[in-house]
Formats: C-alpha cells, sequence, structure tokens
C-alpha cells in the first residue's frame, strides 16, 4: 500500500486541504505515490501546478483515482465508500459517535476506515494529533473574532486624553484551544480569567499570566484521553453559578467546554445573558455540539435583548486554512511515515501498534473497534 489519493473536499465551507506539496515531497521521496484531484489545495493557496512540481498526478474528480489508490486521504467524511476498491485504507474525521450507518457501509463495502479524530492522545502520537493542531488555531482565531466585535480596545493604554483599562477575557474550558485564546489574549493585552472542571490545568493557566477562577465541584479528572470528564447535573449547576459571576464583569467570554462524543453542556443560560455587560462578546466554540450558551447558532451571531453579542466558534480554523492545512498535513504525514516499512517499501496496517488499534474502526468486512461494534 503506496499509492495515495488526497481528495477535495466537496462542502463548500472547507478550506483546508489534507495534504501539502511539501509534505507530498517528503513522503514520495520514500516511495508513496500521490493522485490529487484537482483544486484540492486551491482555497489554501495551493494551486495544481504546485502539486505537480512535486511528482503528484492531477485527476479531475476523486472517483478517477479510486481504482489506482490504495490509501485515500481527505478531511471529512464522505458521503458515500461507493466505488472505493476492497481493502483501500480510507483516513479522515469520521465522527463516528454519530455516523453509525456510514461506519456501516464502509464494513460492508471493506474498506478500512481510519478515524482522525479516535487517533490515541499519547506521547508516540502526538505528531499525528490532528485535534490538538486544529483546535490550537480555532482558540487563536476565537480571540481575534471577538476583539473585532468588541465596541473596546483589549491592552491597557494611558493617553493625554485619559487611561483606557484592559478587556477583561473569561476562558471557559483550558484544552488547546482554550490555552491558545489565554495566550492569544493575553498577548493582545487583555486581562485573563480561566476555568476548567480540571485542577490539573490551574499551572499551565498560571504559567500564561492568567488567574485560574476555583470552582469546587467535588470530585472532577479527565479521560485517559485527556478530556474533561462529563459533569453530573449538579456539577454543572454549580458551575454555572459561579461562573455568572465572572461573565458579568467580562467583555469577552469563550466558550470551549466539549465532551468527546457526547452533547456539549449549556454553561451560559439566558439569565446569565441578561446580567452581563451590552457589547460583551461571546464566543460558543462547542456550538455544533449543542452549544455552551443558550440561544447560540452555529450558521450566524446571534444578538441578545441586551446587546450581548454571542458568535459562531465552529471550525475556526478554516479561517486560516494555510497554516491549518500545514498542520493537518504534518499530522496526516506522520501517521503515514510511521506506518510505512522502509524495507518493503509498503504501508502496513499494524493492529499490534496502538495507534492503529486506537483509530482503525473497519477492516475485512467488520467493524472492529471495541466502542463501535454495536453499529
Amino acid at each position: 500500500m503506496k499509492k495515495v489519493l488526497v481528495c477535495k473536499e466537496s462542502l463548500p465551507a472547507e478550506t483546508r486541504v489534507a495534504l501539502i506539496p511539501d509534505d507530498i515531497k517528503k513522503l514520495s521521496g520514500m516511495g508513496f505515490e500521490f493522485t490529487v484531484v484537482s483544486g484540492a489545495g486551491q482555497k489554501s493557496g495551493f494551486e495544481d501546478s504546485s502539486y505537480e512540481a512535486v511528482g503528484a498526478k492531477i485527476v479531475s474528480k476523486e472517483e478517477d483515482g479510486y481504482a489506482d489508490a490504495d490509501i485515500i486521504v481527505r478531511i471529512l467524511k464522505p458521503e458515500s465508500s461507493k466505488g472505493m476498491k476492497p481493502d483501500t485504507l480510507h483516513v479522515s474525521f469520521l465522527d463516528p459517535f454519530n455516523e453509525k450507518a456510514l461506519l456501516k457501509e464502509f464494513a460492508d463495502n471493506k474498506i478500512q476506515a481510519v478515524s482522525l479524530e479516535m487517533i490515541p492522545r499519547t506521547t508516540l502520537a502526538q505528531k499525528m494529533d490532528v485535534q490538538s493542531s486544529q483546535t490550537s488555531l480555532a482558540g487563536y482565531v476565537a480571540v481575534l473574532n471577538a476583539a473585532t466585535r468588541l465596541p473596546k480596545i483589549l491592552p491597557m493604554m494611558v493617553t493625554p486624553a485619559g487611561n483606557i483599562n484592559p478587556a477583561r477575557c473569561f476562558i471557559i474550558g483550558v484544552g488547546v484551544a482554550g490555552l491558545q485564546a489565554i495566550a492569544t489574549a493575553k498577548r493582545l493585552g487583555a486581562r485573563v480569567d480561566a476555568f476548567d472542571t480540571r485542577p490539573v490545568v490551574e499551572e499551565q493557566v498560571k504559567s500564561l499570566g492568567a488567574n485560574f477562577v476555583k470552582i469546587d465541584l467535588g470530585d472532577m479528572g479527565q479521560t485517559s484521553q485527556g478530556y474533561a470528564k462529563e459533569l453530573t447535573p449538579e456539577q454543572i449547576a454549580k458551575q454555572q453559578e459561579a461562573q455568572a459571576k465572572v461573565c458579568e464583569k467580562a467583555n469577552i467570554v469563550i466558550t470551549t467546554a466539549k465532551v468527546f462524543g457526547r452533547k456539549a453542556p449549556v454553561l451560559i443560560k439566558k439569565d446569565v445573558l441578561d446580567r452581563m455587560q451590552p457589547g460583551a462578546v461571546i464566543v460558543d466554540m462547542a456550538v455544533s455540539t449543542g452549544g455552551n450558551v443558550e440561544g447560540s447558532s452555529p450558521d450566524h451571531e446571534v444578538i441578545t435583548d441586551n446587546g450581548v453579542i454571542i458568535l459562531p466558534g465552529d471550525e475556526l480554523q478554516r479561517q486560516v486554512p494555510w497554516d491549518a492545512s500545514k498542520m493537518l498535513s504534518g499530522n496526516i504525514s506522520a501517521f503515514l511515515t510511521h506506518f510505512y516499512n522502509k524495507e518493503t517499501k509498503e504501508f502496513e496496517v499494524n493492529l499490534e501498534d496502538e495507534i492503529m488499534k486506537g483509530c482503525l474502526l473497519t477492516k475485512g468486512g467488520e467493524i472492529i473497534h471495541e466502542r463501535f461494534k454495536e453499529a
């Protein structure tokens, strides 16, 4: 397995590409062969000519490359696996908790389906961690989007006309996105508060110069994958009450609280929105999984009766597609390199490897991953 097809994303809103020319050049030097669908990298700033320059073949549509492809890489889940030959390795985000029918189709068509979001979050797999690379950029963009809608500046200024106090920014959820949001807001001069249900992140928050808001929720922690554990209804209510006091004073609030594979908890309800300052901006980065903010929309900004602006924060990395593609391409390249046998010059699906075992969902006509077999 060494012939790779790079697909063009069909969703109009998607601006990224799975592999960039520089990485294709490196992988080609190892023995991989590449076919790229025309226009795949155009929205990211990579023209077909740049792919041809590194030896990739260009085809007009992905179906034209199926017959010759051993490995298919794309960003988003496909609408169908129809036309892919048996034993093809398909690599993309798959949203496996919500796409059971697609997993069954992959199995029925004997496709080997890798879910990028299921790559274990271990030290060895760090270079392949698409979640971290993409959400880091999203956290950066979230602060910039909020700053452009806020009717005041972020840094403190001392001027002859008077002093301007720094904007107050509150980050809820200190994962990769939250940490980058904290760092970005601090660089822009804001006063930053942050909260996470995992007390272990307090040191990281303080190291970035932010204040960690302490809320006693009882027994808390994180999963083996590094995600926050789901809160009980009682814990959510307690968190909402304590956060409300910080939200009332904040000019910017960025919510990043997602629970992997589950609906996002609602952390800011209407009664809190009603008490916030007119002109305050909230970015709901969990809006695609139900939203952390009551009334938020994945499609457009919402302005409350008292003038609070709620911005959608879904897939914000698409606003910086050059770097988002570069980072994502690096992740996928690391995955391909890890399982490439230089002696045989073949990509090997090794289920003895914990990384492959964690992210390969279908093989040999069956759903093999323990968490999705019921599909």
